[in-house]
């Protein structure tokens, strides 16, 4: 049998089921079927993707167990603190294998809570589940498995600055590679091998592309070869041990004119505003006013329809979500900031970007990430 290895310390996952059993007794919850991957895989250590259904199982008391396929227990047992792995054949339905392993004498009148919002959680499994126990009652978990997430343990923090190390060798990688004539597949590729080489835990990239405005940050990569004056946006979304840490930056083909100078120096300087507002009790609002009003003030952009920063943590590949905007930097982010948050704060403007990750410390917002902010120049 496969030894139990993990990058976090038996106390943290105590720490983390002992949290989530706080929630389930504030809520008179006797069971959690919890199959979101975020929440799977921060709780037991283990998630994979949803070929057939899994989750873990939470009494309000006691030990949790895993759900799994055949095929999954043994790479489970390597990564899992979790003791108990339930497994089923792939042509058995894992509802009707759950139901077995659910204590008789509980079978009937119990509260059962599930994560109505989770993608893996659908209307059939839904119906399925309240089919075989007809009697119990299903309470919406809602997004109180988020909210424990919100705060990053001393393991998790060690992580995601490590993390935030790497990003910065690889983003210097990158861009010292790009020169004119260059294709964004090749940068991509650049990227993905970096990757792989220096430790994260996979080869997804994230997005580079031929920016042209605020609003093409997200766009597709094409074959055609990069000619001057034209800006490379580079926002690289690696994971390092399942947790993200994320930066953008922007290279020039040739040489920045002063206008691009000028306008990626006021986003910075409203992004350090930022950061050091968040201060823990300031709310999310308040800091996103900071980029939202002074951008639009100062004629950076004709609108702000975008948040300007939001949570970084767990970000497993099986997840269905590529950021956690649960908590995020809007108008109407009306939460309080709290000490060992961490955020990605960006911010874009005339075809440039630039964005951060960020840890809420009592002085403020500490970047993780230390590229120098500046308009790199491919010559």
């Amino acid at each position: 049998m496969a030894q139990f290895a993990s990058p976090f310390p038996l106390e943290d996952f105590h720490d983390r089921l002992r949290r989530v059993q706080e929630v389930l007794r504030a809520r008179n919850v006797d069971w959690a079927i919890l199959d979101e991957p975020e929440t799977m895989g921060w709780l037991s250590g283990y998630v994979t993707s949803e070929n057939l259904w899994r989750a873990v199982i939470v009494p309000v008391s006691g030990q949790p167990f895993l759900l799994l396929r055949s095929l999954d227990a043994a790479p489970a047992r390597h990564r899992t603190w979790i003791d108990r792995i339930v497994t089923f054949l792939d042509w058995e339905d894992p509802i009707e294998v759950l139901m077995k392993h659910f204590p008789a004498s509980e079978n009937g009148k119990v509260r059962i809570g599930i994560e109505f919002q989770s993608n893996s959680m659908t209307q059939a499994r839904v119906l399925a589940l309240k089919h075989k126990l007809s009697d119990a009652g299903f309470v919406d978990l809602e997004r109180s498995t988020w909210d424990l997430r919100r705060i990053k343990s001393v393991y998790e923090i060690a992580h995601m600055r490590r993390g935030s190390e790497i990003l910065d060798q690889v983003l210097g990688e990158v861009v010292a590679a790009i020169r004119p004539g260059i294709k964004q597949r090749e940068i991509a590729a650049i990227a993905a091998a970096a990757y792989y080489r220096l430790g994260f835990d996979d080869g997804f990239i994230g997005h580079i592309t031929a920016s042209t405005g605020w609003d093409s940050l997200h766009g597709f990569m094409t074959d055609e070869p990069l000619g001057d004056g034209q800006v490379v946006h580079i926002e690289l979304l690696p994971r390092f041990k399942n947790y993200t840490v994320r930066i953008m930056r922007s290279v020039v083909l040739g040489a920045a004119t002063d206008e691009q100078k000028d306008v990626f120096a006021q986003l910075c300087e409203l992004q350090d505003q930022q950061l050091t507002a968040m201060k823990p009790g300031a709310l999310a609002s308040d800091v996103d006013a900071i980029m939202r009003v002074g951008a639009l003030q100062r004629n950076l952009r004709p609108s702000y329809d975008n948040i300007t920063g939001y949570t970084l943590g767990y970000n497993s590949s099986a997840s269905q979500r590529l950021s956690d905007l649960h908590r995020n930097f809007s108008p109407k982010a009306s939460w309080p900031i709290e000490r060992d948050m961490v955020f990605h704060m960006y911010a874009s403007a005339g075809g440039l970007a630039v964005s951060e990750t960020v840890l809420v410390t009592d002085g403020g917002g500490e970047r993780l990430t230390q590229t120098p902010r500046v308009i790199f120049e491919a010559k």
